[in-house]
């Protein structure tokens, strides 16, 4: 996606529709496995920023990476201070350290990057273009299956022979039911983990969901109010290298069966934060696994 929209951002400075492109900042927390960047600074749609996170590359321990340019980090004070920013502090001055060092104060979290390291040549070694590959073929799958489920509205472009086009993320909502509910049942009663809501961004789920201002400020007092039950969102879907298209099935057939009303436990929401929980049932976990 960040790629796309660099190529669109460079067509539009080419046809003068901007006049000036300071700096191209990419969030690639959902990009990097199957989109890395290889662009020369020469090239109008090259990226000055890149933000990402280990744990997206599977890596554990909690590190990842702000990649940007030299020149701009040499700049002014460090966002934070610490041990290993400084050269040298006396009564009235300070002498940062250069980059990087001053850019990370503190104990650095030495295992976590020696873990996003070894997960990146673990990447390298499978293809980032084979990863890319196996997530759009199961997104073109999960596209088809999903667009024969009673009362499921999906967003983004839906037309499977454009799935390289896209990532395998996939939002959607089952007409007339809570956002809420349908993830605690999928969780719950099938072992599927996905996000609901307004995924930090909310004017856009908002404008997606075609809320007027009307809605959107009844809505904005209720939550100020604490009452959550009527918030605004989506179910989101993700992939993952090692995800299935018998997965995808095992999706569908929970959303199907869902959709019907055909679910195990009986759900109250919580006020305060629009959360369901199932109050008499319970899965057998000790089926699956033991402590």
């Amino acid at each position: 996606m960040e790629e796309l929209e660099a190529d669109q951002a460079a067509a539009d400075c080419e046809e003068g529709f901007v006049d000036v492109v300071s700096a191209f900042v990419a969030d690639a927390q959902a990009s990097v496995l199957v989109q890395p960047g290889d662009r020369a600074l020469d090239d109008p749609a090259h990226l000055d920023y890149v933000s990402l996170s280990a744990h997206k590359m599977y890596a554990p321990f909690g590190t990842g990476a702000l990649i940007g340019r030299r020149d701009t980090f040499e700049q002014g004070a460090p966002e934070y201070s610490g041990g290993g920013t400084i050269e040298i502090v006396t009564v009235d001055s300070v002498e940062w350290s250069g980059a990087p060092d001053r850019d990370e104060a503190g104990s650095p979290n030495v295992v976590g990057a020696v873990a996003m390291a070894a997960a990146i040549q673990a990447l390298t070694q499978i293809g980032m273009s084979t990863i890319a590959d196996h997530e759009a073929e199961l997104t073109a799958y999960a596209l088809e299956r999903l667009a024969t489920i009673d009362r499921i509205e999906l967003y983004g472009e839906t037309d499977p022979k454009l799935a390289a086009r896209r990532l395998g993320v996939i939002p959607f909502n089952l007409k007339g039911m809570s956002h809420f509910l349908v993830a605690t049942i999928l969780g719950t009663e099938w072992g599927i983990g996905v996000r609901n809501g307004c995924f930090c961004a909310h004017p856009y789920l908002l404008h997606l969901l075609g809320l007027s201002g009307q809605e959107t400020d009844r809505v904005r007092s209720e939550i100020l109010d604490n009452d959550r039950r009527d918030m605004p969102g989506m179910i989101r879907v993700s992939f993952g290298m090692y995800n299935t298209a018998e997965e995808v099935d095992v999706l569908v057939q929970a959303l199907s069966n869902i959709a019907r009303g055909k679910v195990y436990g009986r759900y109250v929401q919580d006020i305060r934060s629009g959360e369901y929980r199932a109050v008499d049932w319970t899965p057998a976990l000790g089926r699956y696994f033991k402590l």
